[in-house]
């Protein structure tokens, strides 16, 4: 089998077989050797500068001119050697700039800017208590307060009580007759006991019993008697 395109296919290939011999295109233009790189060619070139409009405008002198005249006809009577005199006698001699010296070669700097004097005491506020502490102070003392409330409270809910004579003698009363009671059921057991249960029953009224006697005697023996409020 032979294809119908191969001749044109052949074609081609022989057409462009020589396109990549080269690097780029095959007829570049050869750079000339007068333009090669000068030195400072790639610096920022500035804007050419613009010829001052007041360049013949001379500045203010502080001293006259040499064309100015002096003001005649001006003269003063007063004595200016013995006014100079009498103001260095009169005058207070200047006093030195305080100074300080931090090295052995002589080396001399101003104390007042050294950080040396004391500045901070001449501050209005210097000694008064912040207003930070004040308030933080204020808080510590109210809730210290808080607490002291809530602790005395506390301590009142649990306060002891002073029974009065009335409830005395009646509590005493209901002592006294619970321990009847548990006589007379004491009275009424079996003489023989010869079950676990009734063995038992016997030493709990006896346990009872001698509970209330106890109590019967202290509340007898102590006339002033304080109970806790639970």
């Amino acid at each position: 089998y032979l294809s119908t395109f191969r001749p044109l296919v052949k074609h081609e290939v022989d057409k462009n077989k020589a396109q990549w011999k080269t690097m780029g295109p095959a007829k570049v233009e050869v750079p000339s050797p007068k333009n090669f790189l000068r030195k400072h060619s790639k610096e920022p070139k500035l804007p050419a500068r613009k010829k001052e409009q007041d360049s013949k405008k001379l500045p203010a002198l502080s001293v006259p001119r040499r064309t100015d005249h002096p003001v005649m006809g001006i003269q003063s009577k007063k004595n200016f050697i013995n006014t100079n005199a009498v103001a260095a006698v009169t005058g207070l001699p200047k006093k030195p700039q305080p100074i300080y010296v931090d090295r052995r070669h002589g080396d001399k700097y101003l104390l007042e800017p050294s950080g040396l004097v004391p500045k901070y005491i001449k501050k209005k506020d210097y000694g008064v208590t912040p207003k930070y502490i004040t308030r933080r102070n204020e808080e510590m003392k109210r809730a210290q307060k808080e607490y002291e409330d809530n602790i005395l409270e506390h301590l009142k809910k649990r306060a002891m009580k002073r029974l009065s004579d009335e409830e005395r003698i009646s509590l005493l009363q209901g002592l006294k007759k619970n321990w009847e009671e548990a006589y007379h059921e004491f009275q009424c057991l079996p003489v023989e006991i010869d079950t676990i249960s009734k063995k038992m029953h016997k030493e709990k009224l006896e346990s009872q019993m001698k509970q209330l006697e106890h109590d019967i005697e202290v509340i007898e023996k102590h006339k002033v008697i304080y109970i806790a409020n639970e």
